[in-house]
C-alpha cells in the first residue's frame, strides 16, 4: 500500500483502529508506523483552500444557509448534516474550514499532468456552483475584507477555539480567515527518508518567502508578507511550530506527538450543542498514565495527530502545509516546483546544500518574504534548480515553459 493510499473499510482493520493503548512505548511505535509509510515516491496530492466572498460585497459575512444551497449535494456534512456529500466531478471531496473557506482535496495521482487536470476540472465546477449563488473565491491567503469569525458549529471547532483563544488572536485567525495550499508527497524508501524530510523541511522558509500571498487582513496591511504563516506559527506552538530536522524523524515526531497537549477528549457528538472536554495541559502521554478519562485508544491517537499542524506534518505521507493559497491558477507553480525539487536524490542533495543554512528562518520568511537577503539567495538557487528539473516532470513543453516563466517573475513580484 502506498503512502498516499487509504486502507479499505475492513471490519478487522476498523476494530484494530479502536484498540486500547497501554503505554508510551506502544503509542510511539504506533505513531511512527502510521505517520511514516515507506515506499517508492510515486504519488502526489494537493489540498487547496480558498476564502469565499460575496461578489457584490466582499465584506459581508457568509450566510451558512445560502452557502449550503449553493453547494447543494456537494456540501460537506459539517455544513449540512443531511447532505449526501457527493465528490466533485473529478473525484475530489469538498470540505469546509471553520470560517467557511472551501477546500478541494484532490485524489493523489501518479503524474502531475493527471493531478493538474483533475483539480482544474473540480475547481471550475466549484467556481460555477458558487457563482450561481453570488459567491466568488478569494485571491489571497487571508481574508482581506472581514475579521475572523467561525461559521461552522461543530464540537471539534468549538474545542479548538476554546483552547486557542487564551493563547492569543492567531488561533481564530488561522481557523477562520486563512487559506493554504497543501502538497502531499510520498515518504519514500527508508534509506532516503532522513534526506527527504530534511529537504522538505528546510525548503519551508524559502518557499514561504517566495510564495507569500497574505499581506492584508480585515482591510488592513499587517506588515507581514505571509500573515497566514504568522498566524499558524503563533496559534499554539506545541502543535503548530516546525518540527526539528533530525536523522530519525519518525522517532522524533512520535515523541512530539505524545508530549503535545490533548486538544480535546471527544464525546458522542450526536447533538449540535455537544461540547467536547478540553483538558488543560494534559499531554497524550499523561492521558495514557492518568485516570481522569477513559483509557485512550489508537483511534484517539489518530485523532490527536489531526489536531497537530506543523508546517510539515507526517500523515502516512509528507503533508506540506506551509504554502499560502495562490491567486487563480497560480497554485500550479509551487506544486510543480516542490515536486521537481523532491524528484530525485540528486535534487534533494542540492536542496539541502542551499536551504539548510536558512531552514530555521520561519519568522523572517513570513515577515519579510524575499526581502530577506539570505532567503532570497537560497530562493534563487531553488528556482534555478527547479527550472532544470521541471522538464523531467512530464508536464509537456508549453506548461513547463509557463511554469518556468512564472518562477522567473517571483523575485520581481517580491519587490513590487
Amino acid at each position: 500500500m502506498t503512502a498516499l493510499s487509504k486502507p479499505p473499510g475492513n471490519p478487522r482493520i476498523m476494530e484494530s483502529a479502536r484498540r486500547r493503548l497501554h503505554d508510551r512505548v506502544e503509542a510511539e511505535a504506533y505513531v511512527a508506523s502510521v505517520c511514516f509509510k515507506h515506499g517508492p515516491p510515486r504519488l502526489t496530492g494537493v489540498e487547496l483552500e480558498w476564502i469565499v466572498h460575496y461578489a457584490d460585497d466582499p465584506r459581508r459575512p457568509i450566510d451558512a444557509a445560502r452557502l449550503t444551497a449553493a453547494l447543494g449535494p456537494y456540501a460537506p456534512r459539517t455544513l449540512n448534516k443531511e447532505s449526501p456529500q457527493l465528490p466533485l466531478p473529478a473525484g475530489s471531496p469538498l470540505t469546509l474550514e471553520p470560517g467557511g473557506q472551501v477546500e478541494i482535496s484532490a485524489l493523489p495521482q501518479s503524474s502531475l499532468t493527471e493531478l493538474f487536470g483533475a483539480v482544474t476540472t473540480d475547481l471550475g465546477f466549484l467556481g460555477e456552483l458558487l457563482a450561481g449563488a453570488g459567491f466568488v473565491l478569494g485571491d489571497a491567503a487571508t481574508d482581506q475584507h472581514r475579521p475572523p469569525k467561525r461559521l461552522l458549529e461543530t464540537p471539534r471547532y468549538a474545542a479548538m477555539e476554546q483552547v486557542f483563544e487564551p493563547i492569543g488572536p492567531h488561533g481564530l485567525t488561522m481557523m477562520c480567515a486563512t487559506a493554504g495550499l497543501q502538497v502531499c508527497l510520498d515518504v519514500g524508501e527508508p534509506e532516503h527518508l532522513p534526506a527527504r524530510w530534511a529537504a522538505v523541511s528546510a525548503l519551508g522558509p524559502v518557499l514561504v518567502a517566495a510564495f507569500a500571498n497574505s499581506p492584508t487582513l480585515d482591510g488592513r496591511a499587517t506588515g507581514w508578507a505571509s500573515a497566514r504563516m504568522r498566524a499558524v506559527l503563533g496559534t499554539d506552538p506545541p502543535r503548530s511550530a516546525p518540527s526539528r530536522i533530525v536523522a530519525d524523524p519518525a522517532t522524533d515526531w512520535a515523541r512530539r506527538v505524545l508530549d503535545t497537549p490533548v486538544l480535546c477528549v471527544r464525546g458522542d457528538g450526536d447533538h449540535p450543542g455537544d461540547r467536547w472536554v478540553t483538558p488543560d495541559g494534559m499531554s497524550f502521554a499523561d492521558w495514557l498514565t492518568g485516570d481522569r478519562y477513559r483509557p485512550p485508544t489508537t483511534d484517539d491517537l489518530d485523532y490527536h495527530i489531526t489536531t497537530m499542524f506543523p508546517p510539515v506534518r507526517p500523515h502516512g505521507y509528507l503533508e506540506v502545509r506551509y504554502l499560502d493559497a495562490q491567486c487563480g491558477d497560480g497554485w500550479v507553480t509551487p506544486v510543480a516546483l516542490l515536486a521537481a525539487l523532491l524528484s530525485s536524490p540528486r535534487t534533494v542533495d542540492a536542496v539541502l546544500d542551499a536551504c539548510l543554512p536558512v531552514g530555521d528562518r520561519w519568522l523572517p520568511a513570513a515577515r519579510d518574504g524575499l526581502a530577506d537577503r539570505a532567503l532570497a539567495t537560497a530562493a534563487g538557487a531553488m528556482l534555478d534548480l527547479g527550472a532544470r528539473a521541471l522538464p523531467g516532470m512530464g508536464l509537456g513543453h508549453d506548461l513547463t515553459e509557463a511554469i518556468v516563466a512564472d518562477l522567473d517573475r517571483l523575485p520581481q513580484r517580491s519587490t513590487s
